[in-house]
């Protein structure tokens, strides 16, 4: 019943036109030799913005000086939070510019343009937007800040994050977990994919392969974590793995409309969890697994269609081969919403999401005109300081206004079958 369901609701396969394709490779060429002057020009002439970089270099100090105890890795902006995955990136970074900036601000600016390549490489593969929309990618003010003047550790885990999609896409499961989980060693924003990332799993793997990847994305964090795991493992584990931290109201973008009492309380903060929790079950259930049935219509099927334990754990679903569109399109929306429930979102954060703003928009069956006013809004809303109740009403409805284009666009077919498969390989052949 199942396979006769998908079958009915499969759409007809329309792989992009070689000539649309050839398009979008050179002008999303083009976009990175402009953007590759266009951050020159920003490292050369806009003053660097002194935030976060001299606490990096403090923590990085006292970790190749010996120091174990995370409770006494410190820099002038305080306490040590994120993974050890941190301190070895930017103990490499310290090593390659000897900790100074301009050298550093340099290396960003590569990491600027691998990480645009990632996305870029991703989108054209999905083919979701029209060619010339790939240049909204190249248009932040506030995500080239974050980059090359700020040099935030946000920007090392999305370009993990990015990396591992694109392995994902490719059907690397296991290696594309292994990148993910050094993207959470760096900052622990990147587990709001995990719930999408999980879903997409247990579609494409065994139940096998699904704990295999699991076990070998814990021993990335177990294997990073071994100094501090082995000395002091306790603090460790409550520092950089504290999903409890409340951040200053001040600085934050996002509900700065609501009272500071009331931002700070944990009734919000457990309203906000149960109305991510929720959206993101909504989701997976009616939009994600529609072709399957629903969620749970799935979960049963995996049992019910196992005739043997050994069957159930070794044994892939019937159609098993994802999407690139599905695969990413589950991606970006479960991380979306994730971020429409943050209860605090600073300045470097819009990292999180700007990349995949432009295709959530065209996942929306807004018109162009709206999607680029949506676009331009989240943006402004972004580059607004400090931040101001009404910039961040206007930053929800935008949110909202996003999902609200997600939650009624129809689902896209999951899978990809051996028509698709074929047409794929001849229209390879011509370009």
């Amino acid at each position: 019943m199942a396979r006769a369901r998908l079958a009915k609701e499969r759409p007809a396969s329309t792989p992009g036109k070689p000539a649309d394709r050839r398009r979008q490779l050179h002008f999303a060429a083009f976009l990175l030799l402009a953007d590759a002057a266009l951050v020159a020009l920003i490292v050369a002439f806009v003053p660097y913005t002194k935030i976060d970089w001299d606490a990096y270099m403090s923590q990085v100090d006292a970790f190749r000086e010996g120091e174990r105890d995370y409770t006494k890795i410190e820099g002038d902006t305080g306490p040590l939070v994120y993974p050890a995955g941190f301190l070895y990136v930017y103990s490499a970074i310290k090593f390659l510019t000897a900790g100074q900036v301009f050298p550093a601000q340099i290396l960003f600016g590569v990491l600027y343009l691998v990480n645009l390549s990632l996305v870029l490489l991703l989108y054209v593969k999905t083919e979701v937007l029209p060619w010339w929309a790939l240049g909204l990618l190249c248009l932040s003010k506030r995500v080239h800040s974050i980059f090359v003047l700020r040099l935030f550790n946000d920007c090392v885990a999305m370009t993990l994050l990015h990396a591992a999609m694109v392995l994902i896409v490719y059907h690397k499961w296991y290696l594309g977990l292994i990148i993910f989980s050094g993207a959470v060693s760096v900052k622990m924003n990147v587990l709001l994919f995990a719930p999408s990332l999980f879903l997409l799993m247990l579609k494409a793997m065994s139940i096998k392969g699904v704990f295999l990847a699991l076990l070998g994305a814990a021993g990335v964090q177990v294997l990073l974590g071994i100094p501090f795991l082995l000395s002091h493992p306790v603090e460790y584990i409550s520092r950089a793995f504290n999903l409890g931290r409340v951040f200053i109201h001040f600085w934050s973008v996002n509900f700065k409309f609501v009272p500071e009492k009331y931002f700070v309380s944990k009734e919000l903060a457990i309203g906000l969890l149960i109305f991510h929790l929720t959206t993101l079950m909504v989701f997976a259930h009616y939009k994600w697994f529609k072709h399957e049935g629903g969620l749970f219509h799935f979960v049963h099927s995996r049992f019910r269609d196992a005739t043997s334990i050994q069957q159930l754990i070794s044994c892939k679903p019937r159609q098993s081969i994802l999407s690139k569109e599905h695969i990413v399109t589950v991606m970006f929306v479960g991380n979306f919403i994730g971020i429409v429930c943050a209860r605090s979102l600073h300045y470097q954060f819009y990292s999180w999401y700007f990349y995949s703003l432009p295709f959530l928009l065209w996942r929306t069956q807004f018109p162009t005109v709206v999607r680029i006013i949506l676009f331009v809004v989240v943006e402004l809303c972004w580059n607004v300081y400090p931040s101001t109740a009404y910039s961040s009403l206007l930053l929800l409805f935008a949110h909202l206004l996003i999902l609200f284009g997600l939650w009624s666009s129809p689902a896209e077919y999951p899978y990809v079958d051996k028509k698709d498969k074929a047409d794929s390989k001849e229209s390879g052949k011509a370009m």
